[in-house]
């Protein structure tokens, strides 16, 4: 009996020791920077809501929160490594529509969005606008809905990329307004914005952190719902009036933080917190 407690008492001794630092370690979250994965390009309104809060949740948790762009595949380079990463609480990321629109869209995803990845905190909801590079000849958007029945195909829009939540809104005013706008995607809302900027494209529905700058100085024009101008406080984008698009409602971004599924609960208080 004795020598098997002697064989026993190092394993045990090994398994205690093990307990004692991983529980040390949770209490302990977080030892080092945390990683926050953005699955578009920067500059887009994803991008941007991650940085703005990036800085808070930096302060919240005592560690520095680094920001990562890993656009492409229509969001899901960048959700996969989120979906891959160690449930440890050191990865993070941001997901929007396109989470959800993807397992629809696409016919074979690299993760499992319901197993693999959970949703933790909701973060923002942002409403769309409606831009135009300033060499469109339209000032109002039912002139932009009579520009784009009289040019069947001729007008194209850029988006933040398939599935993406900027897509779904062209789209959507597309049906409504039965209309023939040709779509040119981009990896994120960065890319997408610059290139109606350019003139390289000429529509653009984005949300407001990314026109904003862009709206002020007159690099395009833009025209708002009631609700975002109530949101800007200042007149510098033209209403969507109801009598121009009857029948239209501008949709909303939606973004939220993510983790690999089984890191959610440890993660909530934290993050809510910020």
């Amino acid at each position: 009996m004795k020598s098997a407690m002697h064989r026993i008492a190092p394993a045990l001794m090994c398994v205690l020791l093990t307990m004692g630092s991983t529980l040390a370690e949770a209490q302990a979250y977080p030892t080092r920077p945390v990683r926050a994965i953005v699955p578009f390009a920067p500059g887009g309104a994803t991008d941007a809501v991650m940085r703005m809060i990036a800085p808070r949740l930096s302060e919240n948790l005592g560690q520095q929160v680094v920001v990562e762009n890993r656009p492409g595949g229509a969001a899901t380079i960048g959700m996969d490594a989120v979906a891959k990463s160690a449930p440890d609480g050191y990865t993070l990321g941001m997901a929007n529509l396109t989470f959800s629109i993807n397992p629809i869209l696409l016919k074979k995803m690299p993760f499992d969005s319901e197993k693999d990845i959970a949703l933790v905190s909701h973060v923002s909801i942002l409403p769309f606008l409606v831009g135009v590079h300033p060499s469109v000849p339209a000032r109002s958007v039912k002139e932009l809905i009579a520009l784009a029945r009289a040019r069947p195909g001729v007008l194209n829009y850029s988006s933040s990329g398939q599935a993406s939540a900027t897509q779904m809104a062209t789209e959507l005013f597309k049906y409504l307004t039965k209309t023939d706008i040709v779509h040119i995607p981009f990896t994120g809302g960065g890319p997408a914005l610059v290139a109606v900027l350019s003139g390289e494209v000429s529509v653009y529905w984005g949300t407001i952190p990314p026109l904003l700058a862009h709206m002020t100085s007159g690099g395009c024009v833009s025209w708002a719902s009631p609700r975002s101008i109530a949101i800007l406080r200042f007149r510098t984008s033209r209403p969507l009036r109801r009598q121009e698009c009857r029948g239209i409602k501008p949709p909303s971004g939606v973004a939220s933080w993510c983790a690999p599924a089984r890191r959610r609960r440890s993660l909530r208080g934290s993050i809510r917190r910020s």
